[in-house]
């Protein structure tokens, strides 16, 4: 098995990620902790941002990526898949 996952393997265990609410309040360190528990635990997680913050998500999409050394997948909407490798 190849160490380097292609996209459409990563959407595929995406069906099964955890899935975080981003509501009205945003990000704050506690989200951040808990993104990272559940990308160190299973390395994929999806955010599903609140449409009436939908004008803010790529600021918080870039925040989130950068806080937890993670890469966003895909962006569909109002849902992010964000990845990270554990070694």
């Amino acid at each position: 098995m190849s160490l380097i996952l292609s996209k459409k393997e990563l959407m595929n265990r995406a069906l099964s990620a955890i899935t975080i609410n981003i509501g009205k309040a945003g990000i704050n360190d506690n989200v951040i902790e808990e993104i990272k528990r559940h990308l160190k635990s299973q390395e994929l997680v999806k955010l599903r941002f609140a449409k009436n913050i939908s004008s803010e998500k790529e600021i918080y999409i870039t925040q989130i990526v950068e806080k937890s050394n993670s890469k966003l997948i895909d962006l569909r909407g109002n849902v992010a898949v964000i990845f990270k490798k554990n070694r």
